[in-house]
């Protein structure tokens, strides 16, 4: 408990006490607490205060669900042998004629400029706060491979098809984001926003042991070019080495 504490009041985290599961101080904490030096000792109380967080944007968001991370990544985080990151989590596909476009999928391979994932999974001992989701569409040369990964991509503002669609979102089976319009990512309008972005105001966290399904569907596919592709990207702060 002693090393525990004392990494506690080294942590970078305002709530650590989260990563360790300290809710109240009870009679044996305080026996550990009387145990460190004064200076230690204050630092610990501040962390498990939670007093001055002092994070902004999805890192803030994700320090909320240190609660609900596996003990492995509490571990990890509180040691220093974890941090958290920004992150992209994205995916190019083809809608190729479908009304119906799988944007992740089990037989997915990583690969630089096509997607950041294998099998729709994170990378083991990883957990990601979504704190936004992206969608772009362009026009491919063809769809080779390299063409889609050479693609100019831009707002779906211009192609009726894609805006009067809807996105599910889901991890582990459980919905992140329910049908929702596809409207959402119609950006040109807002020029302090980054092109087809939306910010969910209920972000969500996925752990790495659990398959993540984001669908685009379209009620129709008329005015869709035969080489479109869609850019999909989850933005917000994930666990690394």
């Amino acid at each position: 408990m002693l090393d525990a504490l004392g990494m506690l009041a080294k942590s970078e985290y305002g709530n650590a006490g989260d990563l360790m599961g300290l809710d109240d101080v009870d009679n044996e904490l305080l026996g550990y607490l009387n145990a460190l030096d004064v200076v230690s000792r204050q630092k610990v109380l501040q962390k498990l205060n939670k007093r001055t967080v002092g994070s902004q944007g999805s890192r803030a968001e994700m320090e909320k669900f240190f609660a609900e991370l596996p003990k492995t990544i509490k571990e990890g985080l509180l040691s220093g042998k974890l941090r958290l990151a920004d992150t992209v989590v994205y995916t190019i596909k083809p809608i190729n004629g479908a009304k119906t476009v799988k944007m992740m999928e089990s037989q997915d391979v990583k690969e630089i400029g096509l997607r950041s994932l294998s099998q729709g999974r994170l990378p083991k001992n990883s957990a990601l706060l979504v704190s936004g989701v992206v969608l772009l569409q362009g026009v491919a040369a063809s769809l080779s491979t390299d063409d889609q990964k050479a693609t100019v991509f831009d707002t779906i503002d211009h192609v009726g098809a894609l805006s009067t669609g809807e996105f599910t979102l889901k991890a582990n089976k459980k919905n992140i984001v329910d049908s929702i319009s596809n409207y959402v990512f119609k950006t040109n309008e807002f020029h302090n926003v980054t092109k087809g972005y939306y910010k969910l105001a209920n972000p969500r966290l996925i752990h790495d042991d659990v398959d993540i399904e984001w669908e685009i569907d379209l009620g129709t596919v008329n005015g869709i070019d035969p080489n479109m592709v869609l850019f999909g990207g989850l933005h917000g702060t994930i666990t690394i080495p």
